[in-house]
Formats: C-alpha cells, sequence, structure tokens
C-alpha cells in the first residue's frame, strides 16, 4: 500500500478522534487511515471510525504487542510516563509505504495527504516551529550538546511528535530496539520535567539515524504557525489563519480543549459536523461557555 495516515486512539479520546476524522474525510475521502490501538479499550472508537469513515485496525497486532513488552522491558518502571504512547514507532513496520501520523487533538485545514509530496525530496518532515518556540524543552537537555551527541545543526530540527511523515523501511526494527536502549541508558540527555512520554525518545531516534529531513514551516517567509496556545490566529469559514496564511492544522498540545477553551468552536464545528447536538447542549454550552457551575 503506497499512502496514508496513522492514529493512535482508544475510547477515552473517541470526541477528539471524531474531530480530526471528521476533518481530514472533510478533504479527502479516499485516502487510507489506520488506527493503532493506545490500549487494548479501543472497540467503540474502531467501531465509529470505521463506520463514519472507513478506518482500519492497524493489521499487525503481534508486532504492537511485541513493541510493547520489548519497550517494558528495556525501560524501567519510572522512565516514561505513558509507555504506551510509544506504540506510534510502530508505524515504520505497517502497511503504508509512505505515512503521515496526527494525534487526536488535532484539526485540519486542508487535504493534508497532500503533504507527503515533500517525502520524494526527503525520508522524514514535521510541520511546526518548536525548534524556534521551545527549543530543546520537553525534548533534551544541554548534555546532548554537551557531550557533542548532536550538532546545533541537528537541533534545528527538533519537532513536536504529534505531527509528522516518514517512509517504511527508513529505520529497522534492530536499530530501532538498539537506539531505545541507549536511551534507556541516558536519562541525562532528556527533558521529562513536564510529563511528556514518546517525543524525547522519537526525536532521538529520527535525528540519529534519518539524515534526510525537512519540516514544512522552513519556507521562505516562513509557513503558518500551529499551536493552539497561540492566542493570534483568525477563524474565516471554520478555517484558521496565521494573518493571511491559512494554517494546516491546529494542535492543542497541552492546551486543553474545552468550551471557553482556545478555538473551542473550531474544535466543536467539526466534532459535531455529521452529528449536531441535541438542543439541550448547544442551550448548555452557550448558557456555561466555561463549564457547568459545580453544586456547592
Amino acid at each position: 500500500m503506497n499512502q496514508g495516515i496513522y492514529i493512535v486512539a482508544n475510547d477515552r479520546v473517541i470526541d477528539n478522534a471524531i474531530a480530526l476524522l471528521n476533518s481530514i474525510r472533510n478533504y479527502n475521502q479516499e485516502i487510507p487511515i489506520f488506527m493503532v490501538p493506545f490500549n487494548h479499550d479501543y472497540q467503540e472508537v474502531l467501531a465509529v471510525l470505521s463506520d463514519l469513515h472507513q478506518v482500519q485496525l492497524f493489521p499487525d497486532l503481534k508486532l504492537l504487542e511485541e513493541l510493547t513488552e520489548k519497550i517494558g522491558e528495556i525501560f524501567d518502571r519510572d522512565f516514561l510516563a505513558l509507555p504506551n504512547k510509544m506504540r506510534k514507532l510502530v508505524l515504520w513496520f505497517g502497511p503504508l509505504n509512505e505515512f503521515l501520523y496526527i494525534d487526536t487533538d488535532i484539526i485540519v485545514f486542508e487535504d493534508i495527504v497532500a503533504n507527503l509530496a515533500e517525502l520524494s525530496t526527503v525520508d522524514f518532515f514535521c510541520c511546526d516551529y518548536h525548534f524556534s518556540g521551545q527549543k530543546l524543552r520537553n525534548i533534551f537537555s544541554p548534555v546532548v550538546l554537551e557531550q557533542g551527541i548532536f550538532t546545533e545543526a541537528d537541533l534545528q530540527d527538533v519537532f513536536n511528535s504529534g505531527f509528522w511523515a516518514s517512509r517504511k523501511g527508513v529505520i529497522t526494527l534492530e536499530q530501532m530496539y538498539d537506539t531505545l536502549q541507549e536511551c534507556a541508558q541516558h536519562r541525562e540527555y532528556f527533558d521529562f520535567t513536564q510529563g511528556v512520554t514518546d517525543q524525547p525518545i522519537l526525536n532521538y531516534l529520527v535525528l540519529k539515524h534519518i539524515a534526510n529531513r525537512g519540516n514544512l514551516v522552513k519556507v521562505p517567509g516562513g509557513g503558518p504557525g500551529s499551536w493552539g496556545g497561540s492566542p493570534h490566529f483568525i477563524e474565516r469559514d471554520h478555517v484558521l489563519y496565521d494573518q493571511d496564511k491559512r494554517l494546516k492544522y491546529i494542535h492543542w498540545a497541552g492546551t486543553p480543549i474545552k468550551p471557553g477553551g482556545s478555538y473551542w468552536s473550531i474544535w466543536e464545528h467539526y466534532r459535531y459536523l455529521h452529528d449536531p447536538r441535541p438542543a439541550w447542549q448547544r442551550k448548555l454550552a452557550e448558557q456555561f461557555p466555561f463549564g457547568k457551575p459545580k453544586k456547592a
């Protein structure tokens, strides 16, 4: 199979997953989409997404379980906050030759798969400003530069782990396991102070093994932003703009998606695009935009 999209989900994120898939299918009805289960509680979200948008279950659950078990053996229990977030590493060994990974707390505003054309010139790409905004925060400690693990040029390619693309085969399973062992022996390389899990390890893996990398925002004049915590985006017809630049996607990374929260109307629109809320729910949301008051 040539191109497609992967997500990781379980029943707990069903509303976010529906919103994401509604936005993807709003621009592309045909692209294959596979769901990697975050854990064993995924039957409801898979049934809904399969019915609405032909989402398929990741076919090699045996490999997924083997990877999960191996990660549990490699890392101490207190090393990774949420070890199952590492399940996205299985994507390099799935059915898609070229793939885009998207977190479920994202809404897209274009035929997002068209960006896979970038893989004609690179083996991996992201699309965010982590390298200039947060820099090494939530990824690496200064040790990686001090000890020459990565160069300053390498560290200009750090990225958020919620949106990225690559192709099957650019990393082998042996390389991955060897690198995970290396990571487990050097906790001092990473910044886990804010409770992130997969992002530091994924960055280490990519910077170490994939030399031909790209970032879609690194274009003349700069690409549009994407972080849900940025207050300056403008909404027009259920699409967000960064000044005059249409966002490719909005990502609420570390930013709550809730009534009264940032860009809530965007998320709400796509969540209920094919499933309008009952009138009583709409009225309640209007009456209590920051959530229903708790009883005294």
